[in-house]
């Protein structure tokens, strides 16, 4: 096992889990079983999962499923929510805010409410650019909750976007791929730029490809990065091994591959006393 040869016990705060049976993700179809044993493999020892995005639905089946499925194996249920808004200070983004309304497959406070005093689910993730921001309401309960946010990066949800929608409120928010999927290196040292300005934002490390950047907020951050797998798209041993070739201290790794998740996610916090 990769944990014997490289002595981390690894937490992983970004991975996949279909709700339904033996249903593929990305191409590469993955039962809970398999997805347990590879994590496994890779010295895994607990892994937040949630459903894949599914824009114009409702997450409540679908996350349900999830917690499910993470039954008696180290899986940590996070809740999928979407929302009724759009980012940017564009005169028509704004206009569409204002006159939308959340629609039925719409997150509502609600149903934040019912996800965090639900022992099966630890925190939420979001896509904006799939399923949009939520709105103010929805804003005020997820800080009441104050309950981990993961957030997907990317073109579509760019830092400045979530920095305006979603930082600095009263919730930890990690940023998923630091912020730069696909492999945009301008965005990721943009986001790791804003670790400056907000102390409860994270980056997280799945698909981030760039040495660099990696390199980077490892050193300058060692206290705000997250391993993420990206599993099942990416398998574990190989996300593992990545960050195991950075040119960083074996200290700054282990906050990485543990530390560092089980301070932000409570329930990955009996992890925090494993050691190496």
């Amino acid at each position: 096992m990769l944990e014997l040869e490289h002595g981390f016990r690894v937490v992983d705060v970004y991975a996949r889990l279909s709700p339904d049976e033996d249903v593929g993700t990305w191409g590469r179809a993955i039962t809970p079983d398999r997805l347990e044993r590879e994590m496994h493999q890779a010295g895994i020892t607990k892994a937040v999962v949630f459903p894949p995005s599914t824009p114009g639905t409702s997450y409540v089946a679908a996350n349900n499923g999830v917690a499910r499925r993470s039954v008696d194996r180290p899986f940590v249920a996070f809740a999928r929510i979407n929302g009724s808004q759009t980012a940017g200070r564009a005169p028509t983004g704004r206009l569409r805010n204002v006159v939308s309304s959340r629609k039925p497959h719409h997150t509502s406070p609600e149903d934040v409410e019912r996800y965090a005093y639900d022992d099966r689910f630890h925190g939420f993730v979001l896509d904006p650019g799939a399923d949009g921001y939520p709105d103010d309401d929805v804003l005020a309960v997820l800080e009441a909750v104050d309950l981990p946010l993961i957030v997907r990066g990317g073109p579509d949800a760019p830092p400045s976007a979530i920095a305006e929608r979603l930082l600095g409120r009263a919730f930890p928010v990690v940023v998923a791929h630091f912020g730069g999927y696909p492999l945009d290196r301008d965005r990721a040292n943009e986001m790791i730029d804003l670790l400056e300005a907000y102390d409860d934002c994270y980056l997280e490390t799945s698909f981030v490809r760039y040495r660099d950047q990696l390199e980077r907020a490892l050193l300058e951050h060692p206290d705000r990065v997250l391993f993420g797998s990206g599993a099942p798209a990416c398998h574990p041993d190989v996300a593992v091994m990545e960050i195991l070739t950075l040119d960083v201290s074996e200290d700054k790794l282990w906050r990485a591959f543990s530390k560092n998740a089980c301070r932000v996610i409570d329930a990955l916090a009996p992890n925090a006393e494993l050691g190496r």
